[in-house]
């Protein structure tokens, strides 16, 4: 017998299996790869772990079970942004119930929201200024641009109720017009979330503080706005008929230079597809969440986080732009004057102007 064991032993030796490493699901950093997880979240893992979640504030949803720990409350609230998928979908991947991810995405878009001051704002100082005005006219050779700005319609849900249908846009769905400046580096430098879609761009710009901080020389410099906005001696929108040489190369660097805002909005709602989808969510929650993106935008720049590579192209969901009737008076002097002296015959735009 131990004659026939040891030649057992020798000729069919026991294959050992190799040990296995087992990934918790419950734990996305640890199961993911970092291009999954970014894929998925839109984040780097240490972005997610060292940037936004200090900014969760610890609290309990119910005094029944374990609490949800903060960071997978973040991830919840995380891929909520990133899919704009169902909620109850969003719950059953985390294995919490729907009425737990509502409660997560209204109480995390609050944290973001929280926050926005120390990520989103106007330069302050002039150096900051100045290199702002250089950026822009990097792009298109418009001198003294501090900024560009549009509003884009976010769908919503009907919240109903006696003024449900100021919500309703030009085209006959539910939106919100928000309105957004941005930055040379396609930033989000401010943000305005309380407007219905019925709403004008002139109107929601008018009843802003930007307007304030402009008029006040609070912020000194240009914005650039299409022909939905009204001609200020601060906002130049392009010349609808041009007729001179100089009045079409104004147009051509206006084009250039306030595209920026353009490609601002496709790269935000690119990477968080839920402001291009419907928010499923009640009205309040619905603006608290675009204002979390916006911060998330700014924090993804910040952080050099890249754009995960298969993303699916967005629908455009625009409503066309009113346009204004064409203006006389002091704006329209200032924007002539304007034109023939960075624009006239006698000036090479392509040259480096004093732009500060």
């Amino acid at each position: 017998m131990d004659a026939a064991f040891a030649r057992y032993v020798m000729e069919e030796p026991y294959i050992y299996v190799g040990r296995m490493h087992l990934r918790d699901r419950q734990n996305p950093i640890e199961f993911y790869s970092e291009a999954e997880f970014l894929q998925r979240y839109r984040f780097s893992k240490r972005t997610v772990s060292d940037v936004l979640l200090p900014y969760v504030r610890s609290e309990r949803l119910s005094n029944r079970g374990l609490p949800i720990p903060d960071i997978l409350k973040l991830l919840i609230a995380l891929r909520f942004y990133a899919t704009g998928s169902f909620q109850l979908v969003c719950g059953d991947l985390a294995g919490v119930t729907q009425g737990t991810v509502c409660k997560i995405i209204k109480s995390i878009s609050n944290d973001l929201v929280a926050v926005l001051p120390r990520h989103m704002k106007f330069t302050s100082s002039d150096e900051d200024t100045a290199r702002c005005k250089r950026s822009f006219y990097e792009k298109g050779q418009f001198p003294g641009v501090v900024g560009c700005i549009d509003c884009t319609h976010v769908p919503i849900v009907s919240p109903g109720g006696e003024f449900g249908e100021l919500y309703r846009n030009r085209k006959g769905w539910f939106s919100l017009n928000v309105q957004v400046v941005a930055g040379p580096s396609m930033e989000i430098m401010d943000i305005v979330c309380r407007w219905q879609g019925s709403a004008h761009d002139a109107r929601i710009f008018h009843n802003s503080r930007l307007k304030l901080k402009f008029e006040t020389n609070e912020v000194k410099g240009i914005l650039l706005g299409d022909s939905g906005y009204p001609l200020l001696p601060y906002l130049f929108t392009p010349v609808l008929r041009p007729v001179s040489a100089s009045e079409r190369r104004y147009n051509i660097s206006h084009i250039r230079t306030r595209c920026t805002v353009e490609r601002t909005f496709w790269v935000w709602k690119r990477r968080f597809p839920c402001i291009s989808m419907k928010l499923r969510v009640k009205l309040f929650t619905a603006q608290k969440v675009i204002l979390a993106c916006a911060v998330l935008r700014n924090v993804a720049m910040q952080n050099h986080d890249p754009m995960p590579d298969r993303m699916p192209a967005m629908p455009r969901l625009e409503v066309p732009v009113q346009r204004l009737q064409p203006v006389h008076g002091r704006p329209n002097a200032i924007r002539a004057a304007f034109i023939e002296r960075h624009f006239g015959e006698e000036v090479n735009v392509l040259e480096p102007q004093n732009v500060a």
